[in-house]
């Protein structure tokens, strides 16, 4: 009794979403999708870069705290002037015979020459600012916040498609579900036959190839039947990655998914491919401003503020010292490289210009491609439809004048399978419209809306 306690509490964990409505799924779709994730990530790294090409306005601080012990001459001697501690002593004077007697210029002094070792610690904090670079810092500092909105751009981009997927899984789903169900009806047909033939078999009308040749129909239609299931738990394995949650069932959707206004203006404002484009030429237009930038001086200030002692932090203000500078640096020859990256900048900055341009025609041939393709299924659904009605009445009237012994069992079921094939067209085109509608849809960056 414990045991099926346990199964039944903890069974609601394990239940996916059941008759899951199509915005529900987009919105799921939105927070969940591992792939979206992915991309705002992205968004975020590029964020961080766009950041810290800013942070370059500011300088950088640096401090060092370092420790030595040395025994060389030179550097003893430099630590203690470091350390504001140098005497005449260390110059060896205390060993030069001072009443003339001897010349003490070839005295090698000992305390110089050969200085007793001593620590030293040296603690240094120094700031060096960009005044001027010529503007290249600020059109890094652009580019990295267009590149930034580049990102947002493709997880955008990214979103649609999986938007398209994700209305195609639950147009998908109900259209096969009725496939299934006219399926049904068409094997209920099909054993209804078989009955009829096995009766008229018992009394001398039917032949046993009459009855094997149903059975075979029957076969063959059970199969597409169990086929259609499988295509439905397929996508539902799909529709349930992109939510990463597992959904058990949907609420149907119409058939045919609605065609969408289009409007020109509104296609240029919100096609993504075209926003890229538009955004790409303003950031190669970027790249031609940091390559004039080289030919201009840059002019950096620099400060240094430190003490050295040899204890640590001895007697810290007493021996500080400060360096300030301004630095001009202005390269006047470089072998033509910076003349050649500028005209490459500006070769770029024409070749995108080209692309925005044909980011608009490609985009609006296109949208009217798509459209004339949809218009056409259109006329092919309406087309289809009207022979499946009519197939049906055929067979209906076939199997009616076969029971009279007007017809042969082969002309029932010919007419039978034309139905199966006309409802097979009918499901292939209804999808085919619905995938150019959703893909219509994504050009347009209507978003979430059917």
């Amino acid at each position: 009794m414990k045991k099926y306690l346990i199964f039944f509490l903890t069974w609601p964990l394990f239940a996916g979403l059941e008759n899951l409505e199509i915005d529900q799924a987009i919105s799921i779709l939105k927070h969940n999708n591992l792939e979206l994730k992915i991309s705002h990530f992205n968004e975020q790294m590029k964020a961080y870069e766009a950041a810290a090409a800013k942070g370059q306005h500011y300088g950088k601080v640096d401090v060092a705290v370092t420790g030595m012990r040395s025994n060389d001459a030179g550097n003893v001697f430099g630590f203690k002037l470091q350390s504001r501690e140098a005497t005449f002593g260390d110059f060896g004077f205390a060993e030069f015979d001072m009443s003339g007697s001897t010349n003490p210029l070839p005295v090698a002094p000992q305390e110089l020459n050969y200085p007793e070792a001593r620590d030293h610690y040296q603690t240094k904090i120094s700031y060096m600012l960009p005044l001027y670079t010529g503007g290249k810092l600020s059109e890094y500092g652009r580019i990295t916040k267009a590149l930034q909105r580049m990102s947002q751009w493709d997880t955008e981009k990214l979103m649609n498609e999986k938007i398209f997927q994700t209305k195609k899984a639950f147009y998908d789903i109900t259209l096969v579900e009725n496939y299934i169900v006219n399926l049904s009806k068409i094997i209920q047909n099909i054993q209804q036959l078989e009955a009829v033939v096995k009766s008229m078999g018992e009394e001398g009308y039917a032949q046993e190839i009459d009855l094997l040749e149903v059975q075979a129909r029957l076969a063959e239609a059970e199969s597409m039947h169990n086929q259609a299931k499988l295509n439905r738990d397929l996508a539902y394995q799909f529709l349930s990655f992109l939510l990463n949650e597992e959904v058990t069932s949907i609420k149907k959707v119409n058939e045919m998914a609605p065609l969408p206004t289009i409007n020109t203006k509104a296609l240029e404002e919100n096609n993504i491919d075209i926003q890229k484009a538009l955004l790409g030429l303003q950031i190669s237009k970027m790249a031609v401003n940091v390559e004039k930038a080289n030919y201009l001086p840059t002019i950096g200030a620099f400060g240094e503020y430190g003490s050295a002692d040899n204890t640590l932090w001895n007697e810290f203000r007493d021996k500080e010292a400060y360096t300030v500078g301004v630095q001009l640096k202005w390269n006047i020859f470089n072998g033509g490289s910076d003349s050649a990256n500028l005209q490459k900048a500006k070769v770029n900055h024409l070749k995108v210009q080209d692309q925005v341009a044909l980011a608009k025609s490609g985009t609006a041939l296109k949208v009217k491609k798509l459209e004339t393709e949809i218009l056409s299924k259109n006329a092919d659904v309406e087309s289809y439809t009207k022979q499946l009605r009519f197939a049906q009445k055929v067979y209906e009237n076939y199997r009616a004048r076969y029971k009279e012994g007007i017809v042969s069992i082969s002309d029932v079921l010919i007419k039978q399978s034309k139905e199966l094939e006309v409802l097979l067209k009918l499901l292939t085109i209804k999808n085919e419209r619905n995938t150019k509608i959703f893909e219509l849809n994504s050009v347009l960056n209507t978003g979430g809306n059917v």
